[in-house]
């Protein structure tokens, strides 16, 4: 192991606290919406349920993509500042907002075009009452593909500078907002599936206005300028692409896996539906530390990487993954205790309520164990620009393990949608143990844009 001189760092032990405090709250604050969503969709019915949880499946792989230009741009941004060279981040800040901006409202157009084929081709065979329900879910919240996709660069500019306070606090505002529209709309004035859209909506276009107002400020270390910049910088582009393909690949390939997934959990019934859809959202929790350690992940080694200190973002991998694992287990213990609970929140039927029971518990204690070296450790192979070798295994493990033996144990095997949650842990065992290898070496290193 190599030595390093402490009086050296890049980043204090204060400097973490305030990148990852606000992460833990950021993260706790979307999963807590998602939750408090599904439950007051869960007052519409079960097929409500049902019906937006396939549909936000299909959110969750376009925001994921753009989600990985974010990073994408966030890696290129911080090497430049770790080698002392912000002007160029910002200049990286303007083409990646460009970028974006335009790729995303191509998506949207797309998505309205595609709108039958989803619904009746990519979901399968779903009843009609489900069916209606994801169509309005549908047709309102693909207006906000543009938005969500502008606060996540903003959101990811802001990390790469070490001020996740200010992430935190705009997803707090947009939280709010999409909470409280819920409430109203759907309690209020009892608009169903459409009261959990439209405040969706309105959230994410307020989010994506404040985040970018703020990222405009030119006395930050990284801004983009006051004037829009329509001129694309192709030399930039291909620098952001070089991080953000592979992992939209990546990211886009895993979700397209889970809602194949989807279509044979459909087959199992609407119990399994539900069961799956409370299960995502409640599991979510669990990885929760995790989640929000690893995108600090992104920020620290990409400065590290971008000062060619290596040492460093080894010294800092292994400093994250010590408070990943701590939360992990305190997380996961205490939602051992607190599942019968949260699940008795959903008014489920009891054939249901034992799916999502047993799912919840095998996850959690899977999670607790394997997740961090399944995809925290990713981040730091990412941050160093090893991003096709992440993709490549990250898709090959995804379609021969979580999709193959999702079939075989949930359908073959007939262990229904609890076979396919095994399947997914299968995958995590396959990815931590590649992932760890080329972590332990050296070839990683040897990347640069």
């Amino acid at each position: 192991m190599e030595k390093i001189d402490r009086r050296d760092l890049l980043f204090s032990n204060q400097a973490l606290v305030r990148l990852i405090l606000p992460l833990v709250v950021e993260q706790l604050l979307s999963i807590t919406v998602g939750l408090a969503d599904t439950i007051m969709i869960a007052a519409v019915g079960e097929s409500a349920v049902s019906g937006v949880s396939l549909v936000d499946s299909i959110f969750i792989l376009l925001i994921n993509i753009f989600a990985a230009l974010a990073t994408g741009g966030a890696v290129v941004c911080g090497q430049f500042l770790g080698r002392k060279q912000n002007t160029r981040a910002c200049f990286t800040a303007d083409q990646l907002l460009l970028f974006t901006t335009v790729s995303s409202i191509v998506v949207m157009a797309l998505l309205y075009v595609c709108k039958e084929f989803i619904l009746s081709v990519v979901f399968g065979s779903i009843t009609p009452e489900v069916r209606g329900h994801a169509e309005t879910y549908l047709l309102i919240v693909s207006a906000s593909i543009p938005f969500i996709a502008l606060y996540n660069c903003g959101a990811a500019l802001f990390r790469t500078m070490g001020n996740s306070k200010i992430s935190m606090l705009t997803s707090l505002l947009m939280n709010v907002i999409n909470i409280t529209g819920n409430a109203i709309l759907i309690y209020g004035f009892q608009l169903g599936v459409a009261g959990a859209a439209i405040p969706t909506l309105v959230s994410r276009i307020v989010a994506a206005v404040v985040i970018y107002l703020l990222v405009r400020k030119q006395s930050l270390p990284i801004h983009v300028s006051r004037r829009v910049v329509l001129r694309p910088q192709f030399r930039l582009i291909k620098k952001i692409l070089y991080i953000g393909v592979p992992s939209g690949l990546e990211n886009s390939m895993f979700q397209l896996g889970k809602i194949l997934v989807l279509s044979l959990v459909a087959t199992f019934g609407t119990a399994s539906i539900t069961a799956n859809a409370v299960s995502n959202t409640v599991a979510t929790f669990q990885t929760l530390p995790g989640m929000a350690a690893g995108l600090a992940l992104i920020t620290v080694v990409s400065r590290c990487v971008g000062a060619g200190d290596y040492a460093q973002a080894r010294y800092y991998t292994r400093k994250i993954f010590v408070v990943i694992y701590i939360g992990m287990v305190i997380v996961g213990v205490a939602f051992f205790l607190a599942i019968p609970g949260i699940l008795h929140i959903y008014n489920l039927s009891a054939e249901t309520f034992a799916y999502a029971e047993q799912i919840l518990y095998y996850h959690g204690s899977m999670a607790m164990v394997i997740w961090p070296f399944s995809f925290a450790l990713t981040n730091t192979l990412r941050a160093a620009n090893d991003v096709k070798f992440t993709m490549v295994v990250s898709i090959c493990s995804m379609w021969i393990f979580r999709i193959g033996f999702s079939y075989l144990l949930g359908a073959y095997f007939e262990m229904g949608v609890f076979g396919v949650w095994v399947a997914m842990t299968i995958d995590w065992v396959v990815r931590a143990i590649f992932f760890v290898t080329r972590y332990l070496g050296h070839r990683w290193e040897r990347h640069t844009i």
